[in-house]
């Protein structure tokens, strides 16, 4: 994923020099024993108390021994790094300035062979040269009322389509408030600055349309992560559950609202080749068929968003939209009532 994220980042034609490592590959066959000698002899307690996000914890809620001694895990990772990839700098943020700073300590103390993989140092001289590590910290992304970002009391933001569907990727971002915005567009897309400035001064004018900036911010992170073919399929999702909406849709978007929209399963011979009537009272989206055959009479029903106009519709197999689990079709109800049916065989 952070593969395909960065590849994203690069000139057009060129390819991307990424590498993932993952620890478990220098700690997998270390014990403790071997790490507390190895590495643990070259931390000072005294220096990893001293810490402020260490202090700041030990004055409030307190921290647990594995909290406190991941400073140093994370230091050696850039040990191992350093010395054996070349890694010369760590970025994070500043909330782990911390444990980036353990890890530069480390690889003063342990003099880290005198330098990065293919740097300097090496046989005939007399002094190793000193390695040069360093950190850099940038600031905690905060909503105005003092949250991070991406924190949310549904669960994290993932920038996995499997762990979260670009459709609601894309709605956390449409969330944003306008005291945020501004400077979410400044952050956390590569538009130009002045641009964004533009659509400042437009939030204060007279006819500025509601949303406009957080259209802007949802569609330019929405492309970055899940690329254009995530933000097509998150725009035709936030079409389709719009009230009163008359947008195409296909099996892709289905799916993709499919979490987001009341559902239920019934069988295929439930729903192909029965009236429309029926089916929405054995879903429920109606209390009854007779309340059903009323809006639909009333022109207040649509499925897959195509308004019905017959009270005695019947479902047709082309209704049913062929998905990958399954058959699909999305009944509205009013504007605002949507269900989606499961169809199984």
């Amino acid at each position: 994923l952070l593969e395909a994220l960065l590849a994203r980042c690069c000139p057009e034609g060129q390819q991307a020099d990424v590498r993932m490592a993952n620890n478990l590959d220098w700690y997998g066959g270390m014990g403790v024993l071997d790490f507390l000698r190895d590495v643990g002899k070259h931390a000072r307690v005294g220096h990893m108390l001293g810490k402020e996000s260490v202090r700041r914890r030990l004055e409030g809620e307190g921290m647990s021994f594995t909290e406190f001694s991941y400073q140093l895990l994370q230091g050696y990772d850039f040990v191992h790094l350093f010395r054996d990839e070349g890694v010369q700098v760590q970025v994070g943020g500043s909330d782990q300035w911390g444990n980036i700073t353990a890890g530069t300590d480390l690889i003063r103390r342990l003099g880290a062979d005198g330098g990065p993989a293919g740097g300097a140092g090496g046989e005939g001289e007399e002094e190793a040269a000193e390695p040069s590590a360093f950190g850099l910290t940038f600031p905690l992304l905060l909503t105005s009322d003092g949250r991070k970002f991406g924190k949310s009391e549904g669960g994290a933001v993932w920038l996995s389509a499997d762990k979260l569907s670009p459709y609601r990727f894309y709605q956390y971002l449409f969330g944003t408030p306008d005291s945020d915005v501004v400077k979410f567009l400044k952050m956390l897309t590569f538009l130009p600055l002045e641009e964004v400035d533009a659509v400042e001064r437009a939030m204060g004018e007279e006819g500025y349309r509601p949303n406009t900036a957080q259209r802007l911010l949802a569609a330019e992170v929405t492309r970055f992560v899940h690329g254009d073919r995530g933000l097509d399929l998150a725009l035709k999702a936030t079409a389709a559950l719009a009230p009163g909406s008359k947008s195409e849709l296909d099996a892709p978007t289905l799916e993709a609202i499919l979490e987001d929209v009341p559902s239920s399963a019934l069988a295929e011979a439930e729903v192909v080749g029965a009236p429309l009537a029926d089916v929405m009272a054995a879903c429920g989206i109606q209390p009854s068929k007779a309340a059903a055959r009323r809006m639909i009479k009333g022109g207040g029903v649509r499925v897959n968003n195509r308004r019905v106009e017959e009270e005695g519709h019947v479902l047709a197999a082309e209704e049913v939209l062929a998905a990958s689990r399954g058959g699909l079709v999305l009944i509205s109800a009013g504007k605002k009532n949507k269900h989606i049916v499961r169809v199984g065989a």
